[in-house]
């Protein structure tokens, strides 16, 4: 299976860490001509800047996007404690819309479609998702690497999936632990990142995706194949991504590129120079008990 490119940088400035991954796939990110395009930031909860996208980071992509003439941008998320607004306060995002003019979107509350997903019997499930995500003609996940609760990792897939479903549906995505990695799988089909960046300048490892600690990471990791970026990632943290689940579906249905030895990586840093064993969460054993028999016929 054919990968495109993931860049992979390492350094002691955060904007231009996002900025060097993003100039070293330059020419594998096609966004002339797109006229719906979203940022998808990681705003999981509003009031702790370790679990949330850092506006640094969105600047270095905003100044990217900027000079090559991109307009109409939207920034769009639907946190799952508290407001979208709260969070652009917080975390000192009004500048930005501001400056670069671009539109905000709730997705909490935004117009929704249906997406087909899988209850925790693996009976069809249908549930409302955001139409500016679904309809976007190019989405752009970025937000930092962090552990997670139910899904091992939460990198720029889930981050997009699950921000793009209304309100109070997101936890229904989640349902049991084969469940939530069936359902991100399928959402992948109606909200895939585009573009990927993962800004590991400050992750989080043990409880995450909101409680856990710190990690000076001092990383980005971007490319417009998602699974790439995201098993990449998972490698880098400790985290074969074949023993991701949702991650190794996307694999395995063709959506990317999943083997981390058939990567072709670009950046200043190699895969040796910044692996780390990443402190699980405390429920990881169950975590990985996700494998089903004969799971194919939820993933059509």
């Amino acid at each position: 299976m054919p990968g495109k490119r993931v860049a992979l940088i390492q350094g002691n400035d955060r904007y231009r860490n996002v900025r060097q991954a993003l100039d070293a796939i330059a020419d594998d990110i096609q966004v002339e001509g797109k006229k719906r395009i979203i940022i998808k930031p990681n705003f999981v909860t509003v009031h702790r800047q370790v679990a949330a996208t850092h506006r640094d980071a969105v600047r270095a992509l905003l100044d990217f996007l900027a000079e090559r003439g991109v307009e109409g941008i939207t920034l769009a998320e639907g946190p799952a404690m508290g407001s979208l607004q709260a969070a652009l306060d917080n975390y000192g995002y009004m500048p930005l819309v501001k400056k670069y003019g671009i539109e905000t979107v709730a997705l909490n509350s935004d117009e929704s479609v249906e997406v087909d997903l899988r209850d925790r019997h693996r009976n069809p499930l249908t549930l409302p998702a955001a139409r500016t995500a679904v309809e976007s003609d190019y989405r752009i996940s970025i937000g930092p690497p962090k552990t997670h609760d139910m899904a091992i990792v939460t990198l720029s897939l889930k981050n997009m999936a699950v921000g793009s479903l209304l309100g109070g549906q997101k936890s229904r995505c989640h349902q049991d632990t084969p469940g939530i990695n069936i359902n991100l799988y399928r959402m992948a089909r109606y909200v895939a990142p585009h573009l990927a960046i993962l800004d590991g300048f400050e992750a989080m490892e043990g409880n995450g995706p909101c409680s856990g600690d710190a990690v000076d990471w001092r990383v980005a990791i971007a490319s417009t194949d998602f699974v790439a970026a995201d098993s990449l990632c998972s490698d880098l943290m400790g985290f074969p991504p074949n023993k991701v689940g949702y991650l190794h579906y996307c694999h395995l249905m063709g959506l990317g590129q999943g083997d981390p030895s058939a990567i072709e990586i670009v950046g200043n840093a190699t895969p040796d120079q910044v692996r780390r064993q990443f402190k699980p969460h405390r429920d990881y054993g169950r975590q990985t008990k996700w494998r089903i028999p004969d799971v194919e016929q939820y993933l059509q």
